[in-house]
Parts: C-alpha cells; sequence; structure tokens
C-alpha cells in the first residue's frame, strides 16, 4: 500500500517577495513540509511566483531603457529563471531541515512545462497584467515594435498584458510519478510552469501566465494524489472577509461553494481560483479531500478539521 499523497499548493506568503526575504520564509516553510514528511506523506510542491517573475521582468525592462543592447527578456525565460532560483531556496531549506532531524530524503526542483490548448480562448483576449508601467507614448513604440499588447492599469500608467490559459497536463507527468514512487520530494508546477503546446508534431512555448492553483490540481489528479492542501496567508475560506460579520467555512458542502463560485463571491485573482480548483478536485473521486489552510495552521488543519477549511464528498 502507498503512502498518502499530498500536493501542497504554495502562496507568496510562502516564499517572501525578494530573494533575501524568500530565504528566510522558506526556512518556515521547510519546518512544515518536513513535518508532513515525517508523517510518511508523499510530498509534491507547486508554488506561486508573481512577484518574482515580475522582479524579474521589470528589471530587464528598467535595463534596457537604460541601455538599448540589453533585451527585453521573454515570459517564458522570466518564469523559467523565477522557477529555477524559487525552486533551489526551497530544495536548499527542505535539505537542510531533512539534515536537521537525519531523514536521508532526496528533494528535486523541475523546471516545468504545462501543456495547453492553443485555442484557449485567453489567447484571443489577455488579461494578465507582468512587469513594468509604461507611458502611453512608451506602450504604443512596444506595441508596434514587439508582439505585446497593452492595457491601462488604474491610472498608474500602462502594462503588458498576456493570456492565461487553463493548463491540461504537465510535460513531466512520468517523471514526477517516478520520483515520487522512488521516494523523492520534488518541485515541480512552479508559476503554473511554462505554457506549451503541441503544433505539426513540434512543442512551442508561449508567453502565458498560468494560475498556479489550477496547475497545482491538474499536478494532483495526475499522481492521484489523496490529498490537496492550498496554503495561503489566510486560515481558510471567508465570507465577508474583512468585515465586522467575517466567518470562516469550516466544512462548506461543495454543491454550497459551486453556488458562492456562480455568484462570484470571491475575488476573482484571489481566493476564487482556490475554492475553484479546491472544489474540482474534492469532487473528482470520493477519496478525495481539499484543505485550504495557512502556513501557520497548517500542521493542525492536517490534525482534525477544527482548523482550516476542508472540503470533501
Amino acid at each position: 500500500m502507498k503512502n498518502k499523497r499530498i500536493v501542497l499548493a504554495l502562496g507568496g506568503n510562502a516564499l517572501g517577495d525578494t530573494p533575501k526575504e524568500q530565504q528566510e520564509a522558506v526556512k518556515k516553510t521547510a519546518i512544515s513540509i518536513v513535518d508532513l514528511i515525517e508523517k510518511g506523506y508523499q510530498i509534491l510542491i507547486g508554488h506561486g511566483n508573481g512577484p518574482q517573475v515580475g522582479m524579474i521582468s521589470l528589471a530587464f525592462d528598467e535595463a534596457s531603457k537604460i541601455n538599448k543592447k540589453i533585451p527585453k527578456l521573454d515570459l517564458v525565460l522570466a518564469g523559467a529563471m523565477s522557477q529555477g532560483y524559487i525552486g533551489i531556496h526551497l530544495k536548499n531549506a527542505i535539505d537542510n531541515e531533512l539534515l536537521k532531524r537525519k531523514i536521508n530524503k532526496n528533494v528535486y526542483a523541475l523546471i516545468s512545462q504545462a501543456i495547453v490548448d492553443h485555442n484557449d480562448p485567453a489567447f484571443k483576449n489577455p488579461t494578465k497584467p507582468i512587469g513594468g508601467f509604461y507611458s502611453k507614448e512608451e506602450s504604443k513604440e512596444l506595441a508596434k515594435n514587439t508582439t505585446w499588447k497593452f492595457i491601462e492599469d488604474a491610472g498608474r500608467g500602462y502594462r503588458r498584458v498576456v493570456p492565461s490559459p487553463k493548463p491540461i497536463t504537465l510535460m513531466e507527468k512520468d517523471l514526477i510519478n517516478k520520483g515520487l514512487d522512488a521516494g523523492f520530494i520534488l518541485i515541480a508546477g512552479g508559476g503554473g510552469a511554462i505554457a506549451t503546446y503541441k503544433e505539426n508534431d513540434k512543442y512551442n512555448m508561449i508567453d502565458a501566465v498560468i494560475d498556479k492553483d489550477y496547475t497545482a490540481e491538474i499536478m494532483a489528479e495526475m499522481i492521484d494524489a489523496d490529498l490537496f492542501i492550498i496554503v495561503t496567508a489566510v486560515d481558510g475560506i471567508y465570507l465577508d472577509y474583512n468585515t465586522p460579520n467575517q466567518r470562516i467555512l469550516s466544512n462548506p458542502k461543495i454543491k454550497d461553494l459551486k453556488k458562492l463560485l456562480d455568484q462570484k463571491i470571491f475575488p476573482s485573482g484571489s481566493m476564487e481560483p482556490k475554492v475553484e480548483t479546491a472544489v474540482k478536485f474534492a469532487s473528482s473521486k470520493k477519496s478525495r479531500k481539499s484543505i485550504i489552510t495557512s502556513l501557520a495552521k497548517l500542521k493542525e488543519s492536517l490534525e482534525g478539521n477544527k482548523y482550516g477549511t476542508h472540503i470533501e464528498n
């Protein structure tokens, strides 16, 4: 009988915004992850990369303004860079925590590609803002000389927008399953992974931002996980959040969450994809369960239903 498999989707609060913050943040994250490993769980870790990929893109944008010989960076490359540097910080922190506890396990971080449908409607309607802010004139010039598209962003200037398609699977599916079978701890699907489509017997990478919760949920189904845990900044799903009437949903029914999703109760850029993917995973098989919780309450959320939001059939 195989050990229980968990997919952990780590939000930005588990990573920090700058490289220095990240190195400190992942030390706490690693403690929680190794707690699960000590209990015998097989762990696959996904993570966001919003601040990191934005920082990398912005650095190249600003550098190219100063020196025209420095090229603007494709989002594909910025995504790969962010996967690499987040992955190595996470791996190093988990390695050190394993060493401290004298647990002999191997940790690997994979640069991952997510297969998407090139006909996904998102490609005709790019909506995800990335990178820095430009004046109207700069954005027009860039749009003329590149394939970039721009929108005016809340009075702060013009920003590039890219598509946000849904992932179908990861190209590393077989490697991930074999790695987990061998007892490895794996980090994959970082930042939603690099969007890739197949056409005319060729794989093509494309500038896009895939929501990391969607990719993490796909990974959970892909490895036949028992548990899908979304680690975020809050302790669970709240109604009337940040108001005197706020209340947590501890054990909501799937049908009730679907109604709330239909009513667009949750913010589209933050809690909505978390609720949607948690419901999708829990609905996919009778034995599967999703938990939305904070890093601080992760251990307690696994020990019982008192903490976090628990979703199951």
